[in-house]
């Protein structure tokens, strides 16, 4: 079986003759222009180690058939990406409820994008549910989960953040395959070295394809001659997640699950969050999680289509949290505390780590201890 193709980042984008000296980092116009709109620190930077890393990777990739040209072109104004570095290291291994997951995957704002671009792009999604047997509902999920529907696909030169990741060595071979098979895509004349771009662990376009399933799934379902996940136009991002999925076990004309009623039995039930709402699932939901092998992520794909398709919300409440607050609750306390002046980043009901500081902030303003957790005598506090 294939390996997950998120599987490595969820819990989720200079090699010419004088390539020791180009990667070392920008050394044109043309590279201030093209990262104009990163952050500092996703900016090619000096790096002598990289440089040299660089110089010994040439011979590995002519080895696997990369030309000249593809490398020139590839490597030309990129380079060490810090950044990348500092975002692999930190990232932050944590356990998000069903409750909270839910309530960034189907928020009232993806639900009514979503079903603004299926009516959009309804005709193509139609056609994809024809040609590969996927929902089409399911298919404009993934798209709404992995780039909010190609408005977040990422600006990071690929080849600069892999080859960073693939020096750094913690995941070296792994990431030294996706940067072969990114040159590979170059190469084959898919997508121009410039326009290659992604997240800083270098999933790619409006579906975040890796490269090495960008090679083994992407299609050209425009016929123009180019797997284009990139172009404003979404249509074959679209249909290579059809073809990911139908090739990982979609069953054609099966549902990928539903909400169970209260006693309601069904083959296979899985409940994720105790008390909280019970799913019966099919082989389809099995298909989901090799995109993203998580339940709470299939079920956030499920939901999400179940929603663009018209249907309502989940009918079964949560619990309260460990705190004792419902998601009204969690609500009314970030309300609150906006209004008194500390931002909580929005009030979803969600208390992520910008809440959390503006409890901790609201605490100190009232002379109690900063713990950042909330509370009903907190909430209270705040009426």
């Amino acid at each position: 079986m294939n390996p997950s193709r998120r599987s490595f980042v969820f819990g989720l984008s200079a090699l010419s003759l004088a390539a020791c000296q180009s990667s070392l980092g920008p050394n044109s116009t043309s590279s201030a222009a093209s990262t104009q709109g990163l952050s500092a620190d996703l900016r090619p930077t000096p790096n002598r180690d990289y440089a040299a890393w660089v110089a010994s990777f040439k011979d590995r990739a002519r080895a696997q058939g990369i030309t000249d040209t593809t490398l020139n072109a590839a490597f030309r104004d990129t380079g060490y990406l810090p950044g990348v570095i500092t975002r692999d290291r930190n990232q932050t291994e944590f356990t998000r409820t069903l409750e909270d997951y839910l309530s960034i995957a189907a928020s009232d704002e993806r639900v009514s994008k979503g079903r603004a671009r299926f009516a959009r792009h309804g005709s193509t999604l139609s056609r994809l549910e024809q040609s590969y047997g996927v929902d089409a509902e399911i298919i404009c999920a993934i798209w709404g989960l992995e780039s909010f529907y190609g408005d977040r696909k990422g600006d990071i030169p690929v080849i600069s953040a892999t080859s960073t990741l693939a020096f750094d060595g913690r995941r070296g071979s792994f990431y030294e395959k996706q940067l072969i098979a990114a040159l590979k895509i170059i190469q084959n004349g898919d997508v121009p070295a410039q326009r290659m771009t992604g997240s800083w662990a270098g999933a790619m376009g409006h579906t975040q394809f890796i490269p090495t399933s960008y090679l083994a799934f992407a299609v050209d379902f425009t016929g123009d001659g180019r797997r284009d996940i990139w172009s404003d136009d979404p249509t074959d991002a679209l249909a290579s997640t059809a073809a990911y999925l139908q090739k990982n076990g979609w069953s054609r004309g099966t549902k990928w699950g539903r909400e169970l009623r209260p006693g309601e039995t069904a083959s296979r039930v899985i409940q994720p969050q105790p008390g909280g709402p019970r799913f019966a699932v099919t082989g389809n939901f099995n298909a989901i999680k090799r995109y993203n092998n998580s339940d709470s992520y299939a079920i956030g794909v499920g939901h999400l289509a179940d929603r663009i398709g018209g249907a309502g919300p989940l009918r079964t409440p949560f619990p309260p949290d460990q705190y004792g607050l419902t998601k009204d609750d969690r609500i009314a306390l970030q309300s609150r505390l906006t209004a008194r002046g500390f931002d909580t980043g929005g009030a979803d009901g969600v208390l992520g780590p910008k809440s959390r500081g503006a409890i901790a902030d609201y605490q100190r303003s009232i002379g109690a201890e900063p713990t950042g957790d909330p509370s009903q005598a907190l909430l209270a506090s705040l009426a």
